[in-house]
């Protein structure tokens, strides 16, 4: 295993070159996994700008806007850790609104955002046509391991003392799912890009050796 200290700015240019030089049927389709303090949702904008000047089509949905609603989402507390690893996206609705409709034969017509957890209503979003050789970016936590169908994962990893001290204090009741996350799921193991990004300052790539 490598460890290869990389700056943002050159993160997001290797991960441009990537994705735009990976094709898929259909549309490519991208998650960008992380707890919030490691900033999925950061890494996931700053991508969309430079793949389109590469001529890719994209769209960023973030998995925030695919939550169950708060009745569901909310029945054993606000801060039930086991709760939110285990219910809080709506992942069918993903599967249904976003990565089906951008897979393999899919009709590309994509729904950006499901519900509004704010107002715990229907965000009444507009579909949105991806055209063939177009890349959707799902953004968000606790996104790999459940089977959603994605063609290329990215995984920001957090060791537990960055994730302790980087995450806001009214959130901290999430740690032990993200704990259970990495200990059950290991995404660190499997997803196809993985960074480590204790500093948002100085990310760094794990690369597995090269076999000679």
């Amino acid at each position: 295993m490598r460890i290869r200290p990389i700056s943002p700015e050159l993160l997001v240019a290797e991960l441009t070159e990537r994705l735009a030089g990976t094709d898929a049927p259909g549309r490519l389709r991208v998650a960008v996994d992380g707890a919030p303090a490691a900033g999925p949702e950061e890494l996931a904008a700053a991508l969309v700008d430079p793949l389109r000047a590469l001529g890719r089509p994209v769209l960023h949905v973030r998995a925030a806007d695919f939550l169950r609603p708060a009745s569901v989402r909310l029945e054993f507390g606000r801060t039930n850790p086991d709760a939110f690893y285990e219910g809080w996206v709506d992942e069918p609705g993903l599967r249904r609104e976003v990565l089906d409709p951008a897979g393999p034969g899919g009709s590309g017509r994509v729904l950006p955002s499901l519900w509004d957890a704010t107002t715990d209503r229907a965000s009444r979003a507009a579909y949105v046509d991806l055209p063939p050789g177009g890349v959707v970016l799902v953004s968000g936590a606790l996104l790999l391991g459940g089977g959603l169908p994605f063609d290329v994962t990215v995984h920001l990893v957090l060791s537990p003392a960055a994730l302790a001290r980087r995450t806001d204090p009214a959130q901290r009741w999430t740690l032990p799912a993200f704990a259970r996350y990495a200990d059950e799921v290991a995404p660190a193991s499997f997803a196809d890009v993985v960074v480590r990004a204790d500093d948002p300052r100085h990310p760094a790539l794990v690369e597995s050796p090269v076999s000679p």
